[in-house]
């Protein structure tokens, strides 16, 4: 409030300084013609006075038009409507000037949200069409059982596992995103999700040590499943041959995937969870996104859990995803 007003006398100081001005002239005159000083200082009080209470005034008007503009300033710039009333041909131009821009930037608004519903149709349809070959590829390598028939099945996995991230990608700000949340076995979620990388364990000899979790967790049981997928990819793709992941639960209902890879550098920790950062790692690794631990730890923002990463370097990293903290109805 006294911010408003030091503002408002600087922006009234020529009407005041011409108020100021004239009582000095009229001081000046009655001075020169020998007047008795109390006809001039009389009429002066009551002309402060009354300019007083009129710039009080003025004062409650400008602090309401202040604060109905500051509500106008918190609102979306296609909602800006109902400016005070002008009070200069100077305000109703401003005003005037501010409509336009509102209803350009309106007319852009609608023209980027439909490129981007476009581009999302286009993006979903090509997402489920490129499953019709996919399919159809495993089908064909399912007849042959040799080492190059099963390298070629990891790598159309790994076709499968980048389409999904697509969708997952295209639906996480999605309006429509299909949640279900119920209570459901964890080991319903993880044991499917193992037996996808089967083959990488056996072929890169990986120990897989799990035991049944045996506990139930509120939560949308595919969106879980694509995070721990997520997870146990990057465990079997940084674990040499040989190594081991576990996957073993922490009390109160802690999910914890563990490998015995080559780590992550102390520097790129805190940032792994970021959009698009690859790290050291990623950055030796030219195939990396950087886009599956950011769509793992916006996921498990929406299904009300939490996600973090302990490491060290040539020693593993242990991915824990806290499942206790859902506060959600069951569907």
């Amino acid at each position: 409030m006294i911010q408003f007003f030091l503002h408002y006398l600087k922006a009234r100081r020529g009407a005041l300084g011409v108020f100021v001005l004239f009582v000095v002239v009229f001081l000046v005159i009655f001075e020169l013609y020998h007047i008795p000083a109390q006809a001039v200082v009389y009429p002066a009080l009551v002309c402060l006075v009354l300019g007083l209470v009129l710039l009080c005034l003025d004062l409650r008007r400008a602090y309401s038009r202040h604060c109905k503009l500051q509500l106008l300033d918190q609102m979306p710039a296609y909602l800006m409507q109902n400016f005070p009333e002008p009070r200069s041909q100077e305000e109703a131009d401003y005003q005037q000037i501010i409509q336009t821009l509102c209803t350009e930037q309106r007319r852009l608004q609608d023209q980027l949200n439909q490129k981007y519903r476009d581009m999302m149709e286009y993006y979903t349809l090509w997402a489920h069409q490129i499953k019709t070959p996919i399919a159809s590829m495993r089908l064909n390598l399912q007849n042959e059982d040799s080492a190059q028939s099963r390298l070629l099945s990891e790598d159309l996995q790994r076709i499968e596992q980048y389409v999904e991230m697509v969708l997952c990608y295209l639906r996480l700000d999605s309006s429509s995103t299909d949640y279900v949340f119920r209570q459901v076995s964890l080991d319903d979620v993880v044991k499917p999700v193992v037996r996808k990388f089967a083959g990488q364990f056996i072929r890169k000899k990986l120990r897989l040590n799990y035991e049944e979790l045996g506990v139930t967790v509120l939560t949308d049981e595919k969106w879980l499943a694509f995070v721990v997928e997520q997870v146990l990819s990057n465990a079997v793709k940084y674990t040499p041959s040989g190594g081991s992941i576990t996957i073993d639960l922490e009390q109160p209902k802690i999910l914890c995937i563990r490998d015995t890879g080559i780590g992550i550098a102390p520097e790129d920790l805190p940032r792994i969870f970021d959009q698009g950062y690859t790290g050291y790692n990623g950055r030796s690794d030219k195939r990396a996104s950087g886009i599956g631990l950011y769509l793992c730890r916006r996921i498990c923002q929406n299904l009300g859990h939490a996600i973090t990463a302990n490491s060290n370097l040539e020693s593993g990293t242990v991915i824990r995803i806290y499942l206790d903290q859902a506060r959600l109805e069951v569907e």
